[in-house]
């Protein structure tokens, strides 16, 4: 198989300067805003993003070393293999989070729910629709029972450094 090679298209800037105590998931930070500074030569490509309420940010977990293929994510205190998980500590370090949009003026996009670190190296972002994007009927897996569990409240730890 041959290597692939991406190259960030901006940076994603958030007041996390640690990954402790971050939220783990973009509905856990509400009210916590921050921008992406776009590299100039992909500036064409947010033309008609503002029509948006939220985008989808597909960003490298740069802090990241090494993975595990199996982990004690946030929200359960057994292993579960690392693909049943939306752990960081994966053997692409591939981060995914939908945000809510909030302007965005020349190469600086405002975002707001942002469950990244600060300096995150940003790959791709998707408008969100949620026809496509969201799902009926779906199991959960072994997060069934943690559904009631309050995501606002859980904040990361050293666990994924």
């Amino acid at each position: 198989m041959e290597n692939i090679t991406i190259k960030p298209i901006g940076t994603i800037f958030t007041p996390h300067k640690d990954v402790k105590n971050m939220p783990i998931q973009p509905i856990a930070a509400e009210g916590v805003k921050g921008y992406i500074e776009l590299l100039p030569e992909f500036v064409a490509g947010l033309k008609d993003l503002e029509g948006f309420s939220h985008i989808t940010l597909i960003y490298h977990f740069h802090k990241i070393t090494g993975y595990e293929l199996t982990v004690v994510p946030f929200m359960d205190i057994e292993a579960h293999g690392i693909f049943a998980t939306k752990a960081p500590k994966r053997p692409n370090a591939i981060g995914i989070s939908t945000v809510r949009l909030l302007g965005i003026e020349g190469n600086i996009v405002y975002i707001e729910q942002v469950d990244m670190l600060d300096g995150t190296p940003l790959i791709d972002i998707k408008p969100f629709y949620p026809r496509y994007d969201n799902r009926e009927n779906v199991e959960i897996g072994w997060l069934e029972k943690n559904k009631n569990l309050s995501l606002e409240k859980l904040r990361s730890d050293d666990r994924f450094k």
